[in-house]
């Protein structure tokens, strides 16, 4: 059954598309107003020292960072993070043998071996702070990606799809036009696509291994989860300054001379 016509009373969608798609829309629809107003110098503000940021070639601060032309998008060395210890896990639990999941997250079988051995509640990640930029630009290669991999020729090499950018206006210019297309592309999909192994590619993920609907939810937390942050920071750079006039934190935008 088609999503727009799996409605309960009051008109709220209960079908499984349905849900997830309009999960998306008002997630969209909150972090378009939440981005309203955005500059460059709140774009690219790092609030403290060591932050991760869309820089020049040549002054990333990180040793992967990326991207096809002068800006690039800071990434660090490859890891496993302390939320996915449990994707980790169901990986194993399903069959995975230890080398696959060492190639799936581009980290040794050592690596694989520790986190699998891990019991209780992992710490939290000693993870960087990134800027609105790195926010937004991660969520652009994400999408832009993943739609590719799913719905285009699947062929293009994710980190060179985006030309990451020091302008706000232009990053949420381009950043807006690849939700579009996303959310027509998953706006047409089928039930049966839906249960679909491997309708996405996407070669940055474990994607292939999925039916589509799991990754589709993926997508959504990606969305939602980075937009939450992107929002903090806004509240931070509205509420940068004390009563004194002073800036709290680094306060000085990447790139900056």
């Amino acid at each position: 059954m088609r999503s727009e016509e799996s409605e309960a009373a009051g008109g709220v969608r209960t079908d499984r598309l349905g849900l997830l798609l309009d999960q998306f829309d008002q997630a969209r629809e909150t972090a378009q107003v939440r981005l309203t107003g955005l500059g460059d110098e709140e774009y690219l503000w790092e609030p403290v020292p060591g932050c991760w940021s869309v820089r020049r070639r040549g002054e990333a601060v990180t040793p992967r960072a990326f991207g096809p032309g002068e800006w690039v998008l800071d990434q660090g060395a490859p890891d496993i993070p302390a939320g996915e210890y449990a994707e980790v896990a169901r990986q194993a639990a399903g069959g995975m043998s230890v080398e696959k999941i060492a190639e799936d997250w581009s980290v040794s079988v050592e690596r694989v071996e520790e986190v699998l051995a891990h019991t209780g509640t992992p710490e939290p990640d000693a993870a960087p702070v990134t800027t609105i930029a790195w926010r937004l630009s991660h969520l652009h290669f994400h999408f832009a990606g993943q739609w590719e991999w799913t719905f285009g020729e699947r062929r293009r090499e994710p980190r060179t799809i985006v030309d990451f950018t020091p302008s706000a206006a232009l990053e949420l210019e381009r950043f807006w036009e690849v939700i579009d297309r996303w959310r027509e592309g998953v706006g047409a999909l089928t039930d049966r696509q839906l249960d679909t192994v491997g309708l996405s590619r996407y070669p940055n993920s474990n994607d292939a291994d999925y039916p589509f609907v799991a990754v589709l939810a993926s997508a959504n937390i990606e969305f939602i989860h980075h937009m939450a942050e992107i929002a903090l920071l806004r509240d931070l750079w509205r509420a940068r300054f004390t009563a004194g006039g002073q800036p709290i934190g680094g306060g000085r935008p990447t790139g900056a001379a």
